[in-house]
């Protein structure tokens, strides 16, 4: 059994944001979610997390994960001072705990999966992640044996000119046997230019400790200010759309394409450029998305184009086109084979199968039936100033162009609404609705010119 501890107390001053720095986003989710998700495949039997600076906001990023103890960290002392504040938490416990770092979002689940197998394996006090740093400057340097058993850590900021030179850093990810660990705890001093109490000095206290290498340097990356999490956000970028293109999706010049991690597509999906691909979104094979569209927490099914437009919290089904310069949004149902075209935004509405909304127009809390045409122009007039209406529409039902459904409104199956008109009334089935005034002619009428005014 393994416990899972992830330090989120402090503020990130170097974000220059009020907001925690934890609670900053890296693709579709916030950098201490991404953190926890990485190691639910361990099932752990307890999840903690160590929270401080605007604790209530962390709290909130967590709140769909019901299973989460949250400890406060008063002040923010150090890492050893964080985990400290587990000992009446952890009480009896006598496992192993497995700390991460809120900051740290890049660690793939087979990396923490390696650390503690290795740590378990070898029945260590201590395991701690390593890596090879081109550049360790910041970080504390790691001194093992040929055997990847402990002899020192040295913080950047307390390294001789020699030790410097090690390029074998700490990634601040570490597997340790709880009853050991808790033992070791009390001892820890601040005995350094920070006046704070490290995490890493508790090895002095432990045997055998033992260092695993991260095949990746780029997992253990933190993110301390803004430029760090753009560079981050490169990295899972370039992670996911390799991963992408290797199970059979195609992407059309890939860096101007963005694709959350939380995004499904199936083989034989095409992106196209300028095309960003958010949230819970699943895509069917033969789909071709883009150029120039987003799609957010959206589900659209095969063989469906999109071209220019933007799809949110939507479902488009089998065979339907999309755009150019189509707007979806709030719980939009599209149905098969469907046309929704040039500049129609559709709201909380649901469209049947083989019903085309070719261009100009807004259906808002509509239902249309099965091979309906809505004609260039057409809208629902769905809101009165204070309530919304729905307005229904039945299969095989005929708008003229510019014409006005006043909603609350029910149209019949086989109307067709004459253009032009608006409509105030519920149409029965197999009805012509003509809702506009008659056309007068005034032959001989014109508009006066100003000299033949002034002479009359």
């Amino acid at each position: 059994m393994v416990a899972v501890a992830i330090l989120a107390a402090g503020r990130g001053t170097r974000m220059k944001s009020d907001l925690p720095k934890v609670c900053h986003t890296l693709g579709s989710l916030s950098l201490v979610e991404r953190v926890l998700k990485s190691c639910l495949s361990l099932a752990p039997s307890r999840l903690l997390v160590v929270v401080g600076y605007q604790s209530e906001q962390v709290k909130k990023s967590l709140a769909a994960y019901s299973n989460v103890e949250f400890v406060e960290q008063t002040q923010q002392l150090g890492t050893g001072h964080a985990v400290q504040q587990l000992l009446p938490h952890l009480d009896g416990f006598t496992d192993d705990l497995l700390i991460l770092n809120g900051d740290v979002p890049l660690l793939r689940s087979s990396t923490i999966k390696q650390l503690l197998e290795t740590h378990q394996a070898h029945r260590n006090a201590a395991t701690l992640l390593t890596a090879h740093l081109p550049n360790p400057q910041g970080y504390g340097r790691v001194f093992c044996d040929d055997q990847n058993l402990l002899n020192q850590i040295v913080e950047d900021r307390d390294c001789t000119p020699t030790q410097k030179e090690n390029c074998r850093i700490n990634a601040g990810v570490y597997c340790f046997h709880w009853p050991q660990l808790a033992t070791a705890l009390p001892k820890l001093e601040a005995n350094n230019d920070q006046k704070e109490y490290y995490l890493t000095d508790v090895v002095n206290f432990l045997e055998p400790v033992m260092a695993v290498d991260v095949a990746d340097y780029q997992e253990i990356l933190g993110i301390n200010d803004r430029k760090q999490l753009a560079n981050a956000y490169e990295i899972l970028q370039t992670r996911v759309k390799d991963d992408w293109m290797k199970a059979g999706v195609t992407l059309i010049n890939p860096d101007s394409i963005t694709i959350d991690d939380t995004v499904e597509l199936q083989p034989d999906v095409t992106i196209e450029p300028q095309t960003h691909l958010r949230g819970n979104t699943q895509i069917g094979t033969g789909s071709r998305i883009g150029p120039g569209s987003l799609i957010e927490n959206s589900q659209l099914g095969e063989n469906v184009t999109v071209l220019y437009s933007v799809v949110s919290d939507s479902v488009v089904k089998h065979g339907t086109r999309i755009g150019p310069y189509t707007h979806l949004r709030g719980h939009v149902e599209v149905g098969e084979s469907c046309r929704v075209g040039n500049f129609v935004e559709l709201k909380n509405t649901t469209v049947g199968d083989r019903t085309n909304v070719a261009h100009l127009s807004y259906l808002g809390d509509a239902q249309l039936g099965n091979k309906v045409n809505i004609g260039a122009g057409t809208i629902t007039a769905n809101y009165d100033g204070v309530k919304k209406h729905r307005t229904q529409i039945g299969d095989r039902t005929k708008t003229g162009s510019n014409s006005v459904l006043v909603a609350p409104i029910t149209l019949g199956q086989d109307v067709t609404i004459a253009a032009g008109s608006t409509v105030t009334e519920d149409v029965p089935d197999d009805c012509l609705v003509l809702a506009r005034a008659r056309q007068v002619v005034k032959p001989g009428w014109r508009l006066k010119t100003p000299s033949e005014t002034s002479s009359s």
